[in-house]
Parts: structure tokens; sequence; C-alpha cells
């Protein structure tokens, strides 16, 4: 049966449809609210909190193509990827889940009937695995798995499966279960006559791969290792898009179906490496297709490259592409944003985001290359001036440790070239390094959670915080977490005041004031999930009583006045710069607001004084703020409201509108019951923070009052210093002048100076076996002074050395020129020389063979520095 990758998943969702699913919108790939997890790294990962019963199912039965990202941990490892044919860091997973509806029986035949009948695989290839039980865990055999798959499958290609290939769990601790897997034996039939392909599954073989996995969601697991039942039992099917495209259009890879060959074809005309040409360029090929997708959905999501977070996560992901391309396939210009047009038409109808936003990925994805292009090259030279400096020696491990983390420099590289010198690698130190960095990272990372301790067993956990900013309540459940050697309590309350960080604002704080008359301070607030948790350091004494929960409001107005005017902004801009201003990214505070937009230049002193004078203006129009709760999805685009790409929206939202003409958005946060409660607004900066992305900083309500009063203190003082003059441009402007006229006379002096100190050395000039040595501890006006003088004396004669220890601006230093016609008869070498030199005076430095230069902090050390230059170069 021959179907392309986009009918492949089309039949999958009708499928599913036609058994009552509702087919659902994958969640963004970037996650948010889930102190879990960074990326979604499986399709159940948006549906978790139905599994652990913190939230109800709209639908019992859904049905999704979801984009995941797995580049670390148990599921993956990055650079492996591209290395074999089946493993990605961007994938889809075709999913299928019943929230307590149906449960094994409905799973396993629907699962056979669509690959059976509907993708027509052959059966005969196709086997199926059990879980066989675990007595350490009391465990049983799935016994009803087993007879549900007899009933459709010959025995011997039932497969009983241990722990770890038939027991799914989603981490350390949640949600797991037993789970039936489908694999599929697609070797030749002599290579299948002579090894049955039950022996196989599980084994590796890569033609022998897993296509499905059914997942039967029963247990929650505590993180003392024990299991513990869930309140309903669900199923959690995964098939991976990528390997199920692969058998329908029977190809031995991933990689040559339709999934990825226009990627790798067009990567092939760019480079003029066809596919197939070796090993090497092949694996580069696939890299930067898989590569290329992935960090398409990220920034697609809202995540720009950053060097940390998700977006370290995408820059290294596009990095590792850009290198085996430069390695291996000779592209040293920007290539990857070409790519991104081909790859916005093949997702335009699954994952419309990226076509809508095709240029700004463009962008941002070129000014990357460029940016890392640049990096390498520094590299290079940081290479190129150790062969030079350092002929023969074998590269330390620090320095391909430093090559690879801060030049982005994998050992393969640095390897290749160091090769073509002749050069070797200190490897053993190198892994050392890579493991202490390591494992610095997961300690940095380790946090010991406890269990929830639940209790009131039927709490609605609701949150009222835009009703109310005081309320009796109770506490639900709480936990103690360990972190850095920090110890604090975690807590959730049956109904809470306190906004849970999200959509970038942050949470509130406060306290909670119990019956007997003890006080739980709230330092934070964040969202797990759908759970709004308090954070606090106090001690809980007694969790079943009454409590009262205060949030601060006056930090709560300060916030909610933050956001409410970065709506006013969001508009503004759209007004004054077009409509392809989107937002990026935001924080909004009690100390201000920070807002990260899409547009692709610096805006001018007019353009941000229009933005702010209309958002002044919104403000002192008074404007009603008009809340719409629960509002379907579907109505709130109909009526115009702003919605942000990477956020995930759910069937039913809330739409904050400021004017219906004006500001109309899809936003969870707290806002100003009307815009004069804003008070003030004040745009104190604007500026780059990636390719296309800008950055404004702005204050509203006291804080835009405190930073006016701030400047004009600062004018009042200006005033005082010039003795208020009655034009004070014109006052500065007179100051700027004289001070230019100054600094002109005090260069002319030190030139004099250096004229004649000149005009002594070249008097004092040794000639030594045809060569003129210049050695002298002097006084100079600048550090500049040090160069002119090397320069204009290498012009004196035909071979020249020169040493100067020398201070200026009351700080040592020493300059080295050596001709180069010396350099190169004698191999000497400035550069390594000055540094010797520089330990003299507490200092270092560095340059090139024939001139280099050095600084430090111990001026008594000049002579004998000096000294140790006329010893090296044998001056008598």
């Amino acid at each position: 049966m021959s179907l392309s990758s986009h009918e492949v998943k089309k039949l999958f969702l009708e499928f599913f449809e036609s058994k009552q699913h509702q087919c659902v919108p994958s969640a963004p790939i970037v996650v948010k609210g889930d102190p879990t997890l960074m990326f979604t790294n499986a399709g159940m990962n948006q549906f978790k909190d139905f599994f652990l019963g913190n939230s109800k199912a709209t639908h019992t039965r859904i049905a999704n193509s979801q984009k995941c990202l797995r580049v670390s941990g148990k599921h993956n490892d990055l650079e492996e990827v591209g290395h074999d044919h089946y493993h990605h860091t961007m994938f889809e997973m075709l999913g299928n889940w019943s929230f307590g509806d149906y449960f094994k029986k409905e799973s396993l035949s629907w699962a056979w009937e669509l690959l059976t009948e509907v993708y027509k695989l052959p059966k005969d290839r196709l086997y199926v695995s059990v879980f066989e039980g675990d007595a350490k865990e009391g465990l049983a055999f799935d016994q009803e798995a087993y007879d549900i798959w007899a009933a459709m499958v010959p025995k011997a290609h039932i497969v009983k499966g241990n722990k770890k290939d038939n027991f799914w769990e989603m981490g350390d601790t949640g949600p797991c279960g037993p789970c039936s897997e489908i694999h599929i034996d697609m070797r030749s039939d002599e290579e299948r006559s002579k090894v049955e392909g039950a022996v196989l599954v599980n084994a590796d073989h890569p033609e022998v791969i897993e296509i499905w996995n059914n997942v039967f969601m029963e247990f929650n697991r505590l993180s003392d290792g024990l299991l513990q039942a869930l309140p309903a039992k669900h199923v959690d099917t995964g098939m991976g898009f990528e390997r199920l495209v692969r058998v329908i259009q029977q190809k031995k890879s991933n990689y040559d179906t339709d999934i990825f060959q226009y990627i790798i074809q067009k990567t092939a005309a760019l480079s003029n490496v066809p596919y197939g040409a070796s090993e090497k360029s092949d694996i580069a090929h696939r890299v930067i297709a898989d590569h290329v997708r992935a960090v398409i959905m990220i920034i697609s999501d809202g995540q720009l490259p950053s060097n940390n977070g998700a977006g370290y996560v995408a820059r290294r992901i596009l990095r590792r592409a850009v290198r085996y391309g430069y390695s291996y396939l000779n592209l040293n210009k920007p290539f990857l944003s070409e790519l991104v047009p081909l790859i916005a038409d093949f997702f335009k109808d699954s994952f419309t985001e990226i076509k809508q936003q095709e240029e700004f990925i463009q962008k941002v994805i070129r000014e990357e290359e460029l940016s890392f292009f640049r990096t390498l090259s520094l590299g290079m030279g940081r290479l190129n001036d150790f062969f030079e400096n350092h002929e023969g020696q074998k590269i330390s491990g620090e320095m391909a440790f430093e090559l690879y983390d801060t030049f982005g420099f994998p050992i393969d590289l640095t390897e290749l070239i160091a090769r073509e010198k002749g050069i070797q690698i200190d490897l053993d130190r190198f892994q050392k390094a890579l493991q202490e960095q390591k494992n610095r990272s997961k300690a940095d990372a380790k946090k010991d959670t406890g269990d929830w301790t639940v209790v009131l067993d039927s709490s609605e956990e609701a949150f009222c915080g835009y009703d109310h900013t005081t309320v009796q309540t109770q506490i639900s459940r709480f936990r103690q977490v360990e972190q850095k050697g920090k110890t604090y309590t975690q807590l959730v309350l049956d109904n809470s005041p306190f906004y849970a960080e999200s959509g970038g604002q942050v949470g509130d704080t406060g306290v909670l004031v119990g019956d007997d008359g003890s006080v739980i301070e709230i330092f934070d607030t964040q969202k797990e999930n759908k759970l709004h948790v308090l954070f606090t350091k106090s001690k809980i004494n007694n969790p079943s009583q009454n409590y009262t929960a205060n949030i601060n409001t006056n930090r709560r107005h300060l916030i909610s006045s933050n956001h409410s005017v970065t709506h006013l902004m969001h508009s503004a801009l759209r007004e004054v710069l077009g409509d392809h201003v989107a937002q990026k990214g935001s924080l909004v505070n009690a100390d201000g607001l920070r807002f990260d937009f899409s547009h692709f230049g610096k805006m001018s002193d007019e353009e941000i004084e229009k933005v702010e004078t209309r958002v002044n203006e919104k403000i002192r129009e008074n404007i009603p703020l008009v809340e719409f709760r629960d509002m379907p999805i579907e109505d709130a685009r109909k009526m115009g409201a702003t919605a942000l790409f990477g956020e995930k929206y759910g069937d039913s939202v809330r739409v904050i509108q400021f004017d219906a003409k004006y500001s109309i958005e899809l936003c969870g946060g707290t806002h100003v019951k009307q815009t004069s409660d804003i008070g003030m607004f004040k745009l104190i900066s604007e500026g780059s923070v990636s390719a296309g992305v800008r950055r404004i900083e702005a204050l509203s309500n006291q804080g835009a009052w405190s930073f006016v009063n701030q400047k004009l203190a600062e004018l009042h003082t200006i005033h005082e210093k010039l003795q208020f003059p009655k034009d004070i441009n014109q006052a500065i402007d007179k100051l700027i002048e004289q001070q230019n006229q100054l600094k002109k006379r005090l260069e002319s002096l030190e030139q004099a100076q250096v004229s004649a100190i000149l005009k002594e050395l070249k008097s004092e000039a040794k000639e030594q076996n045809g060569i003129y040595f210049v050695t002298k501890q002097l006084q100079l006006p600048s550090v500049e002074g040090a160069k002119q003088i090397c320069f204009d004396l290498k012009d004196s004669f035909n071979k020249t050395v020169v040493v100067l220890a020398f201070e200026a601006d009351g700080k040592p230093g020493i300059a080295i020129y050596i001709s180069e016609n010396i350099v190169q008869e004698k191999s000497w070498n400035a550069s390594q020389l000055v540094r010797e030199c520089g330990k003299h005076i507490q200092g270092g430095g560095g340059g090139q063979a024939f001139f280099a230069t050095a600084g430090g902090k111990d001026s008594s050390g000049l002579p004998a520095a000096l000294d140790h230059a006329k010893v090296s170069f044998g001056i008598s």
C-alpha cells in the first residue's frame, strides 16, 4: 500500500474519529507550567493532570499527532542522532487516549484493526509483547492483554516482556502501568526463515522495530518507590509517526521517507554533495534534516535560541547541524535558513504556526547561523594560534574542552583539524573535563521532592484570585522539597486567591493565618500543570485547621498595573510599527515590565514617543476592563482576540478587553479595573534581543513616577553644578568643546614626549650579529605609546628587536617587537616570550609572533622582566 506521510496521518485521525474520539491539536513543543519538563517528550504530557486526577477531561476519548522533542535522558542522546536511521530529536507521536473510558480490549483490538485492515500491514510480520509481571513489585503477569492478543495473533507471535520493556513509567515518579507493544519484522524472507522474529523483539535489531505502544495507566509511582493505584484506569498509546511511515512506504531508513527526503535533497543541492556519497556526509545530511525541523518547531512555539534553558537546547541543536554541514558538506555560509520555506510548506496543514511565521523563523535561524560561523572562525583562530606557538605539542584536554564548550567545536572536529597537522589530543583529560561539567549540571538541577500529603480528599483546589484577595480556606495537600541544600514546603489550597506564575506574570506572595494565630509566609506561587502551588519556608504545625489566605495586595496592584499596560503597549506597537508585531516573550512583576516582540529594526525616537504617547492617552481615557471568562475559543477568535504562538489554549478561554476597537487578548493574568488605575506609563529602553526580536523595558504606576522624579532630581543636580545656566544644552555643548580641546593639547604633549623618547632609543640601539637591539625600562604617557615606539623603530633598522619594560597610567607593561624576517630565520616568538616576562609583573599577555604585549600589577618586577628578555635573546 503506497501512501504519503500526509495520508498516513489523515487515516489515523479519521480512524479514531470513527471510534468517537475527539481529535485535538498538538500541544506546544515547549512546555510551560510543568517544572519537571522543558519540552514535550511524549504524547501524554499535556494530559498528565487527567491521569493524576488533578483535572477532569472534557472528552474521555482523544486522539492527536503530538510534536515531541527528546535530546537527553533515558530517551535519547543528541550526539547519537544521525548516526543511525531511526532516532530523532523532533518527532511526531500519533496517539489515542482513554480517560476512565475504554481499556485494554478496545485499545488493542483497534490498534490491530488500524494496522492490518486500514494500513494493510502483513499480519505475519507483526509481533506483540505483554508484561510478564514482576515479583519484587508485586505485579502479576498481564493475562488480560495476553488473552486479548491470543484471539487475534498466533501465540508464537506473542512475546512476554520484562519490566524494562513492558512497564511504562513517565519518570522516577508519576503515572505508570504495564504496556503492550506492537513490533514489525522488516527483514527479507530469507533472513526471516533463518531466525524467528520473536527472538529479535526488543533486541535492538535495526529491522525488527517497535511501531506502537499501548500503555495501561493503573498506578502512580511515589517518591519512595511504592506503587499506588490511580483513581481510574486510563489508556495512553503512542505510535512513532516517522517509523510508521517508514514501514508503510517500505523503506530501510526513516530518512528515506517523504518526511525527510525533500530536506536531504535540498541540502545535497546546496552543498553539491549527494546523499549516498560517503558515510560521514550521509550522517551530516541526516543530522541536518532532523535538526532543522526541531529548531523550526521550537522557534515557532515562541522559544528563541539563547544561552539558557530551552533556548540553549535550541541553540545547541542548531549549532550541531551547522557543524556537520561545515565539517562534512563544505557548507561555510548560512544554509539552514534556506530550508525553512520547504519545511513550512510541508507542515502548512498540520502545524499552521510555522507557515504563519515563516519569514520570522527564517531570519532568526539565519542570524544564529551567521553568529555561529563567526564563533567557529574565532575557534579556528584559537587553534591556529596554538599550532603557531606550540609546534608539535599535544593539545591539552582542557583546551579541547574550551573549544567544545566556548566555541562549539565537537571533539571530532578538533580531532580532524589536529590530525591534518599531525598533532594529538589528550582525550582522557577532555573526557574528564566533560564529565565534570555534566556532574556539575546534575548537582545544580538535583531536586528531591517528597510525595503529596493529602489533607482534603475531595478538594476542588480552585483559584478565586480574579475576584478575591483574601478568603477563608484550608490546605488541601502539602509536601517537602529539598534543592541545593535548602528545604522548603509546597502546598495547595482548597480555594486560593494566590495567582501562580504564568504568561510572563510572576506569582503572588502573602500570608496564611491559621485559626490558632500561626502565620505561614508565602514567598512564591508557581503552576504545576493545573495546580496553584504555594511556596513557604514556614513550618506547618497544624495543616488541617482553617486558614485566612491574604495576598500582598499592594504588590498585586503594581503587577496588575504593569500587566494591563503591557496589553495597551502591545496594541500601540502594532498601530505604530505594523501588524507584523507579535509578542515573543514578557516579564511582568511589581518593579516593571519587559516585552519582547517581532520587529526587524531599531525603533526611532519618534516611534518610541508615539507609542508612549498613545499608551498614556489610553490610560487617561479611563477605559473599563471587560472580562470574558470561559468563552469558547472559536468565539474569541471571531471577536479578534490576539493569541500567542506557543501557548496551549483549551476549548474555553479568558479574554481581556480594553476598548473593543483597541485591545483584545487571550490572557489568564490579573488586571486593573480601569486604565486610569495604571496612573502613568514610561518606556525606558528599547533594544535587540536576537535576530528579528526587539525588547522594551518600561514602567507604570509608582515605578514610572519614581523614575521621572529621579530623572528630574538628576537634571536639577546638573543645573546646580553648571550654576543654573539659561540654556543647559548650550552649557553642556560648551563643556564638551572645552574637553575636546584639552584632549587634543594632551595628545600633542604626549606625542612630543614619545618623539623625544624615540629619538633617545634610536641612539641607544646596540648591534649584535647584524641585529639591532633596543631594550629599555622607561615611563610612558600611555600604553599606546609603546606600540608606536616599536613600530617606528622597525623602520629605522633592517633587523630589529625591541623590548620595552614600561609604566604607563600607574600600571606596569611589557612590549616586545621582533622583525618578521628574524621571526622566520630564528623562530623567535614575541607572544610566547611576553607571557614568560609577564609573570615577573604578576600579569600576562599575548599577541603575534612578531609583536606582543603584557600588562601586570607589580611594577617592581619590570627590571627582572627586562633581564629575562635579554637572556632569552642572548643580548650581551
